[in-house]
């Protein structure tokens, strides 16, 4: 029997709400050149964010696309039937257009008259409110959806459950479908919690969709792990969370919430997991866009998805998510967003080891799964050979890698081979400690009692350092709004056309990362800056500051502002068709004179450059040195 699959879910998604007056938009890359505060484009609304903050949208106020995400915070995690570091997001987006009403139908009527998911096994969620800021528990979304449940014939009751562990407790009772939680399940911005949603950012009540697959009770170990009942936003996986309308009516202030000038539409769902409920099967990687994967591994290693479920589930979605970083210009490297990717091809390498394929791994793979994405993504199809090729690369290096720890750990034969030791092939060769311990034992080499608690150990100090490095790297796009960014970010587009001005046009952006408390830059340089040239930049940032710059940005073709415009770029990488380009320039200066900066991005910035010295402050490099080969790094304060 025919069973509508992933892709024609996603093209029946966008052509249901192109046919509702909604402009079909790109997805943005996965490596976001305009967003310095995160790694990953990390969920489907986070390009959205100046537009929901009042900026108009080029395409108007209806957009719908569907984006692809990574969130690689929980790579360990990953082998569950539901959750995976790459996945899509169907979005749809009103801007001060439409609101709950057409929304809920809307989202309803797609899932259960297009895909035709059963109603019956529907579950819905709405705000229970907080008194506490004065946000009135959300009636209006529970009163709709009790009309579309009775439209269908369901007799769809409410209930208030409030927090999970509540939930634990109280269970759902006969006849429930529609259930109140609190701020922190269905109230949502970029971070989690009502209380914690920071100044400046935008939020609201949501409203979540749930697909319930197994009518069975709580088993005695789902008991013990999750709580004594079930209920929608349980963990143990019989719900399903397939979608979330947000309702934009709120941006945190000082003195507490106000209404947004314009109400938004903030819509996403996932699509692998509404492909999952269309197969009503929980399990996530059986869908279109994840069994080729698991086929053509079992094909290759001749063994069972039954019988190696974790490791043909780890190297499935690691792999999408290498290609699809590949794809969009990132390269495996030991820094920041092309160490995530190395990470996540490692070990989808590793547990091909496990399943025993040792060569020409990615080389077979990946083409499978370009194939499920080329017709929809021209993208994909335009890079596949040169994506093959760099991935195939990287596994080329990482078996020389293993090759490596194997001969360094026969090293230590007729030794105890201690936690410490393990770590150290972990952190200097690369090799994974799972083959660290099975090569001792092969070897009949000694593990020390303790070697566990001694490894760990060791991951926690090496965590420990790489939050502290990281501290300001927002992940998932969390944070990076404040009025300190702001100052930072304008900062740093002031300091690179004052780098290029002391330095050279060979100066070029290879990174940063920016704080409340200082900023970093990298930039291509051959040899260290001089102290002389340091004051240079800082005289030239610190007078431009001084000038009072307006701050503006108008969108451009791609072609027309990286071309004839000449305006900065962000890494050099590819952009879409038509970027936004922010001017920094003396308002008594000429009309036709070139403003001081130039810049591909997409903000936030102040709105002119005196603001910087607030508080009476200046701008003062406290550091440069060598990010890597060709690569120097500075950091700057505003003190």
């Amino acid at each position: 029997m025919w069973v509508m699959n992933a892709q024609e879910i996603r093209n029946a998604y966008l052509t249901y709400f192109k046919d509702r007056g909604h402009a079909v938009v790109k997805r943005a890359p996965l490596v976001l050149h305009d967003d310095p505060t995160t790694l990953f484009t990390g969920s489907g609304m986070q390009p959205i964010i100046p537009y929901l903050l009042g900026e108009p949208h080029p395409e108007g106020n209806r957009i719908v696309d569907s984006q692809t995400c990574l969130r690689a915070m929980d790579i360990e995690e990953i082998g569950d039937n539901r959750h995976t570091t790459f996945f899509e997001m169907l979005g749809n987006w009103s801007l001060g257009d439409y609101f709950k009403q057409d929304q809920l139908t809307w989202m309803y009527e797609f899932l259960l008259d297009v895909v035709e998911l059963d109603i019956n096994k529907i579950y819905a969620t709405c705000f229970i409110g907080d008194d506490r800021f004065n946000i009135p528990k959300d009636n209006e979304s529970a009163d709709l959806l009790k009309k579309i449940f009775k439209d269908r014939g369901v007799d769809a009751e409410t209930a208030d459950i409030g927090s999970d562990e509540d939930g634990y407790k109280r269970g759902i009772k006969e006849g429930e479908r529609i259930f109140f939680y609190d701020g922190y399940n269905n109230w949502w911005w970029r971070g989690k919690g009502v209380a914690e949603m920071v100044v400046g950012e935008p939020g609201g009540p949501s409203s979540e969709m749930f697909y319930r697959f197994d009518e069975s009770e709580h088993t005695a170990a789902e008991k013990e792990k999750y709580g004594e009942n079930c209920h929608p936003a349980c963990d143990c996986g019989r719900f399903m969370e397939i979608g979330n309308n947000v309702f934009m009516e709120y941006v945190r202030r000082e003195s507490g919430f106000e209404k947004l000038p314009k109400q938004n539409v903030d819509h996403g769902a996932g699509l692998e997991r509404i492909a999952a409920a269309k197969l009503d099967d929980p399990d996530v990687f059986k869908i279109s866009l994840m069994w080729p994967i698991i086929e053509k591994l079992e094909k290759l290693s001749k063994k069972s998805y039954d019988s190696h479920t974790n490791a043909m589930r780890v190297i499935a979605d690691h792999l999408r998510a290498a290609t699809f970083l590949a794809v969009d210009g990132c390269v495996p490297s030991n820094k920041e967003q092309g160490y995530v990717m190395r990470r996540l091809l490692r070990r989808a390498i590793r547990f091909a080891f496990e399943l025993g394929i040792e060569q020409n791994f990615l080389q077979e793979v990946v083409p499978v799964i370009a194939d499920m994405y080329h017709d929809d993504f021209p993208e994909v199809a335009e890079k596949r050979e040169e994506v093959i090729a760099v991935l195939v690369k990287e596994e080329k290096v990482f078996r020389q890698t293993l090759r490596k720890g194997l001969k360094e750990l026969s090293k230590f034969d007729g030794q105890t081979i201690t936690g410490e030791v393990l770590f150290t092939l972990y952190d200097t060769y690369g090799f994974p400690v799972e083959l660290s311990t099975e090569e001792v034992f092969k070897q009949d080499m000694e593990l020390s009692e303790n070697w566990r608690e001694e490894f760990d150990a060791k991951m926690a100090e090496q965590r420990q350092r790489s939050q502290t490095a990281a501290k300001g790297t927002f992940k998932g796009g969390l944070g990076g709004q404040t009025m300190q960014h702001k100052k930072y970010h304008t900062a740093t587009h002031l300091m690179y056309q004052a780098l290029r001005d002391v330095l050279g046009d060979h100066v070029v952006q290879r990174g940063s990362n920016i704080t409340e408390e200082r900023l970093r830059f990298d930039f291509s340089h051959p040899e260290k800056v001089t102290r002389e040239q340091l004051d240079q930049v800082e005289e030239i940032v610190n007078r431009e500051i001084a000038k009072d710059l307006q701050i503006s940005f108008k969108e451009y073709p791609t072609q027309e502002a990286t071309g004839p415009l000449g305006a900065l770029g962000q890494f050099g990488d590819r952009y879409g068709d038509t970027v936004k380009v922010y001017s920094m320039k003396d308002k008594e200066s000429p009309a036709d004179e070139r403003p001081f900066s130039f810049e591909i991005c997409g903000g936030p910035h102040v709105d002119h450059t005196l603001q910087l010295f607030e508080d009476g402050k200046k701008f003062k490099i406290t550091k440069e040195e060598a990010s890597s080969a060709g690569i120097r790094r500075i950091k700057a304060v505003l003190q």
